[in-house]
């Protein structure tokens, strides 16, 4: 069997997130999957390196599949590109080794999260960008953020109150930039709980706003979700990088 890797960007508005699901088709692994499976005439399933949430985008989502068929990677990427909806888009194809896997040899990954923090109207990018024009307080939000980067239990920034594994992750970076009115908060981690970039960020925008102290951040690592910020909405949010 091949095992071929595909370099994926998508814009995530109208999809109920990466992973397929029963008896729902609107997702992205899923319409990869119809797509191959009808291309290369076999049963198709994709490992993607992490699940995106419902209307969360990917400029720089990996997966990888293995299949029989001969057909050459040049002519894989043509026709997914042709049966693909527009919204999908396919950088690369190309087959890799065997022990490849998108998700399990990940490394780390980067995602970034848009903020339009104006009350003007921010209408062409309204899909990839969470409008919230209060103010917001950047230093103490980048004193804040200084405390989550390293390794952590991050529990309380999970949404699966049934997490078994362990929610111990790490932090590389996180960076916080102003140009006009977006402010870009960027997180580089080796891996992330289920919404954990989503309830981080919310968490910076309660400090930001004067709800909580940046000094109180470090109290939320022996504590529990209720204790965390809110869920910031998914259209702010895109998988930027994944690194292997």
């Amino acid at each position: 069997m091949r095992n071929i890797r595909l370099d994926i960007c998508y814009d995530g508005t109208r999809y109920r997130g990466w992973q397929r699901h029963p008896g729902i088709d609107n997702t992205i692994q899923g319409k990869l999957e119809t797509a191959l499976s009808r291309i290369l005439e076999e049963e198709i399933e994709v490992f993607g390196s992490g699940r995106t949430d419902a209307g969360v985008h990917a400029n720089g989502q990996v997966a990888n599949f293995h299949c029989a068929s001969d057909m050459p990677t040049e002519e894989i990427l043509s026709q997914l590109r042709r049966y693909l909806p527009d919204d999908i888009g396919i950088y690369s194809c190309k087959e890799v080794s065997e022990r490849f896997h998108a998700r399990l040899n990940a490394s780390n990954k980067t995602y970034c999260y848009r903020i339009w923090n104006s009350d003007t109207p921010c209408v062409f990018e309204r899909r990839f960008m969470t409008v919230y024009p209060e103010k917001l307080d950047l230093e103490a939000m980048r004193r804040a953020a200084a405390h989550l980067v390293g390794e952590h239990d991050f529990g309380a920034f999970c949404a699966n109150a049934k997490m078994k594994k362990s929610t111990v992750r790490t932090i590389y970076c996180l960076d916080i930039q102003k140009k006009g009115n977006e402010i870009r908060i960027s997180i580089t981690g080796n891996g992330f709980l289920r919404n954990m970039v989503r309830i981080l960020v919310g968490t910076l925008l309660e400090v930001g706003r004067g709800e909580r102290t940046a000094e109180s951040v470090p109290s939320l690592f022996r504590s529990v979700r209720a204790d965390a910020g809110f869920m910031a909405p998914p259209q702010g949010l895109s998988l930027m990088e994944v690194n292997y």
